[in-house]
């Protein structure tokens, strides 16, 4: 193959390809360095020559340490190829680290090793659950503060975590362990946030152990914590010995304002699983319902007889952090939210936003009114309705119609 059409590009058929002449050297060397990769000699502020951990052999990276040395780009190309070719499990995440300048979280679960290594495959899917949950409490998290979310915010969380690139697991970590990479451009609230929060809840278990109370879980909410964060962190640390989580910041953004340059682990084990447990019930129990007032499209009606009182599930528009709500109407509420799903308009209602059912009810709801809309939204919204008049369900019972949709947010 071409010596110099390979310098331009890495084959990387599984991710994004850094491109030589974009690559920092100094960031190279700190995540050849953190990924276990030893110097072995070099001139100093000139070249480095690195090796892979392990033994194994043929892997040498010569890495210029500055970019204004005439073959740096030369080596810089022939140091990613090599990388590219490697069969280091961390040649890829010091890849993935140069395309998308990310800060990376680990997590190490230490469970127990079974017969023949059966347990593998549920080891590492238990463990990719637990660290999706664990990221998205703390999307959540930087989106506001509460200690139960429910519905809320969720979508836009879930949406900030479809860059997230996951590292090698599998046979070459034993399902035990995995690394996440946080692109830095727009998680690192998230990253900042959640290491705060695993901090917060950190001291508050150690305080529910020393002295029985809870009242450090509260003060934690401000930090972070949440239902949401601890049902991951049992996740976690159900069945297993122990888990830890690790944060490096991105070489190339540095540490956010405020932390230490190499934040300290955060373990957690069996013996932490009873309080954890009880403050998620605790933060269920004492987070208020909001009152709210809604703009949203109706999905769905159905009541059960000709007159009287009806359930309405809309579609939120504006007003509230979720994706549909149920609400239950009176007779005059529920013949306006009828008439306005028959002309393509949405309604605006008032209510409180019931913690109980994860925020997907609005209590109290009244003053119902549609709304005005232009002309490109309403046909749209027609279209909608007459894509799904199954929906329109005024001849089926309450108890049918208001029963909640699997999956439904």
């Amino acid at each position: 193959m071409h010596r110099d059409r390979d310098r331009g590009r890495v084959p990387r058929p599984d991710g994004p390809a850094p491109r030589p002449d974009e690559v920092d050297p100094a960031v190279l060397g700190a995540l050849l360095a953190r990924h276990g990769w030893r110097r072995r000699g070099g001139a100093r502020g000139r070249y480095a020559r690195w090796t892979p951990p392990g033994e194994l052999p043929g892997t040498s990276l010569l890495v210029p340490e500055r970019r204004d040395f005439p073959d740096s780009v030369d080596l810089l190309g022939e140091a990613l190829l090599a990388l590219a070719r490697s069969a280091a499990p961390s040649a890829r995440e010091v890849l993935t680290g140069l395309a998308v300048p990310s800060d990376e979280i680990r997590w190490w679960r230490e469970a127990p090793e079974s017969q023949g290594g059966t347990a593998a495959w549920p080891a590492q899917e238990r463990l990719r659950a637990a660290a999706r949950a664990t990221l998205l409490a703390g999307a959540l998290a930087a989106r506001g503060r509460a200690g139960y979310y429910g519905a809320r915010h969720r979508r836009a969380a879930e949406a900030s975590l479809e860059r997230v690139l996951t590292g090698p697991a599998g046979a070459v970590t034993g399902g035990h362990q995995l690394t996440v990479f946080v692109p830095v451009e727009d998680g690192r609230a998230t990253t900042a946030t959640l290491l705060r929060a695993l901090y917060a809840l950190r001291d508050a278990v150690d305080y529910q152990r020393a002295t029985g109370g809870m009242e450090a879980f509260d003060a934690a909410v401000a930090a972070g914590v949440s239902r949401e964060l601890t049902e991951a962190v049992v996740a976690l640390v159900q069945g297993a010995e122990g888990a830890r989580m690790a944060l490096e910041w991105s070489p190339a953004a540095g540490p956010p304002p405020g932390f230490s340059t190499r934040p300290a682990p955060v373990e957690f084990t069996p013996g932490d699983l009873p309080g954890l447990r009880e403050a998620g019930a605790r933060y269920v129990r004492d987070e208020p319902s909001v009152p709210v007032r809604v703009t949203g499209a109706v999905v769905r009606l159905g009541r059960a007889g000709p007159g009287g009182p009806g359930t309405v599930r809309l579609r939120v528009l504006a007003g509230a952090d979720v994706a549909r709500l149920r609400i239950v109407l009176d007779e005059d509420d529920y013949r306006i939210a009828g008439h306005a799903h028959l002309v393509g308009l949405p309604i605006r209602v008032s209510g409180r936003l019931e913690s109980r059912g994860g925020f997907r009810r609005l209590s109290g709801a009244g003053d119902v009114a549609p709304v005005r809309v232009d002309d490109a939204e309403r046909d749209r919204l027609l279209k909608s309705l007459q894509e799904n008049l199954d929906f329109f369900e005024e001849a089926c019972g309450e108890e049918a119609c208001g029963e909640e949709a699997p999956g439904e947010t």
